[in-house]
């Protein structure tokens, strides 16, 4: 029997949309992902259609985001940003949506379901059960695993949420790992199946991340040439641990005061999650440590922009308490900045100890505040570490990723898990 082809994959994005501006509310990584995999299934000849939660009275009900890729806005709840604590009450909801839009068409519209996050693995569940077709499952983060390493000042999360990821994992007929070490977690937190999880690297638009003049890049921000850039992207939120890079360059300041004339601390993001309760934090945490004067806050800002500010930092700073994989770390590389990040999930695979960047065990800022130093006083070893952040990033390219999951689609859909399907041959 040949393998059917996958032409149209229903993708479900229910708590974020992928039209979002990456760095603030829900918006990040996962945002990023979903957007550059759909255009590269598209180049592929696969049409995607994601299926967002509608926050504007304005938005329309179809957008294009690209060519053969759709975003369809679904009415639930309020036109408004909700709280991910509030989105389960709209499930019902939104999955009406999704399968009313599938009822206007032929049926076999779609050949695929991949959901995103466990709330849309929740719609993917019964939407897959309605139309009789597998479904792919990227969890993105993990409850389990983000209550096991908890920044202090953080909250847990519920156990409703563990609950219907282990449901989700239960009926998924794929279950899409960002790296070896998160499969494993699936593997022994969730008890899935390991011939049903497969390892697909995110990558990286290694044409809009790409090295340039770093001056010049200073010289658009409106940085110093001569400035020491130690540089934050992404959501400020007690998962990121932003605060850790300012505790840290408080405490370069105390063992060099010289080092005040040049040091530039950049945090480009927005508030989010737990984070939102305190959107003054970082204002707050620079006057306490007396550090207010070096300390650059800007919002976040779209990918061009984003890149000049890698090229004009000397080293970004990732001191997450977890990461499923990392594209922050994976964008400055291929703009041949080198990374100082966490030693934890997926960062270990985005960065190369010693060779791209350095792995940090721990969140104690005077730890990080040694290897933030060397970035500053070692310029030779820095460079060292840049070339080979340009050839690690080198190595993820949104085209193997997108390749991979036709992989994953096909293989699906030749196993469907459960639920037999009808195949045309």
């Amino acid at each position: 029997m040949r393998r059917r082809r996958v032409n149209r994959v229903a993708t479900i994005s229910m708590h974020t949309s992928p039209l979002d501006q990456p760095g603030t509310g829900d918006a990040g990584g996962m945002n990023v992902y979903i957007v550059e995999s759909a255009k590269r299934l598209a180049q592929l000849g696969v049409e995607v259609e994601i299926f967002t939660r509608q926050t504007a009275r304005d938005m329309p009900p179809v957008a294009e985001l690209a060519p053969g890729v759709l975003v369809r806005h679904v009415t639930a709840g309020p036109y408004e940003e909700l709280d991910r604590g509030d989105l389960p009450g709209q499930l019902c909801a939104f999955l009406s949506g999704v399968l009313r839009t599938e009822a206007m068409y032929d049926p076999g519209r779609y050949d695929v379901i991949h959901s995103h996050y466990w709330l849309s693995g929740q719609v993917g569940w019964l939407a897959k059960e309605r139309w009789g077709v597998p479904l792919v499952h990227t969890m993105h983060t993990m409850a389990k695993v983000k209550n096991l390493l908890l920044a202090d000042d953080d909250k847990p999360e519920p156990q409703a949420r563990v609950i219907g990821e282990e449901q989700v994992v239960e009926i998924a007929d794929r279950l899409v790992a960002n790296t070896d070490a998160e499969a494993q977690e699936l593997i022994d937190l969730y008890h899935a199946p390991a011939d049903r999880v497969a390892v697909v690297n995110p990558g990286v638009n290694l044409t809009v991340f790409q090295p340039s003049s770093q001056g010049a890049a200073r010289q658009r921000l409106g940085l110093p040439q001569n400035a020491h850039v130690l540089l934050f992207v992404g959501r400020i939120q007690p998962l990121k641990a932003p605060d850790v890079l300012l505790r840290a360059a408080a405490r370069m300041l105390i063992e060099d005061p010289s080092l005040r004339e040049r040091l530039v601390v950049a945090c480009v993001g927005g508030p989010s999650g737990n984070g939102l309760s305190r959107p003054s934090l970082l204002v707050d945490l620079a006057a306490e440590l007396g550090i207010s004067d070096v300390v650059r806050l800007a919002p976040p800002a779209p990918q061009h922009e984003l890149a000049d500010w890698y090229r004009a930092a000397d080293v970004t700073v990732v001191p997450s308490h977890n990461e499923s994989f990392g594209l922050v770390a994976l964008e400055s590389q291929a703009c041949g900045t080198p990374v100082a990040a966490a030693s934890v999930g997926g960062l270990r695979t985005a960065v190369s100890d010693g060779i791209s960047g350095v792995l940090v065990d721990g969140h104690d800022p005077h730890e990080w505040a040694t290897v933030l130093r060397r970035f500053v006083t070692m310029p030779r070893w820095r460079d060292s570490l840049s070339s080979g952040a340009r050839a690690h990033a080198a190595a993820f390219g949104w085209s193997a990723t997108a390749a991979r999951l036709m992989d994953t689609y096909a293989g699906a859909l030749a196993n469907l898990h459960r639920m037999p399907v009808a195949v045309n041959s």
